[in-house]
C-alpha cells in the first residue's frame, strides 16, 4: 500500500499541510493539498497546493520566486495532516513575512511579531 493511500482526504480531496522550516523549526505556512499537488510535490522537492479561494492548483513561488525546498514530509498517527519541512527561500507569506503566523494575540489585540522583509507589491513584481 502506498503512503498516498494511508492519508485521510476532507471530502473535497484535501489535506491539511503544515509548512516548517527545516532549520530552525518554526512554523511557515498552513496550505491545502490534494493527491495531485502532494504527488508532484514529492517528485519534483518543490512544494505545490490547491488553492481553495482561487480553486487552482499552485507552486510555491512560481510568480514570487520565494520557493520551498522539501527536507522531509512526514503524517501524523491520524494520517489527516502533512508536516512538510522545506528551505525556504524569501518570503513564506503572501504578505511578505518570512511565517504567515507574523501576528501574535494580546488580551483582545493583535500585534506584529516579525519584520516584513517586501511589501506584497514587491512580491509578484507590482509595485
Amino acid at each position: 500500500m502506498s503512503f498516498y493511500d494511508k492519508l485521510k482526504y476532507t471530502s473535497d480531496g484535501l489535506i491539511p499541510a503544515i509548512i516548517q522550516d527545516h532549520a530552525t523549526g518554526r512554523v511557515l505556512m498552513m496550505a491545502w493539498m490534494n493527491r495531485n499537488s502532494l504527488e508532484a510535490t514529492v517528485k519534483t522537492g518543490k512544494t505545490h497546493f490547491w488553492s481553495r479561494s482561487r480553486q487552482k492548483y499552485w507552486m510555491k513561488g512560481e510568480e514570487s520566486g520565494h520557493t520551498q525546498t522539501v527536507k522531509d514530509i512526514a503524517f501524523d498517527c491520524d494520517g489527516d495532516t502533512l508536516l512538510i519541512q522545506v528551505e525556504q527561500v524569501g518570503a513564506a507569506c503572501h504578505e511578505g513575512y518570512r511565517s504567515c503566523f507574523f501576528r501574535s494575540v494580546t488580551e483582545d489585540n493583535d500585534r506584529i511579531t516579525e519584520e516584513q522583509l517586501k511589501k506584497p507589491g514587491d512580491i509578484y513584481g507590482k509595485k
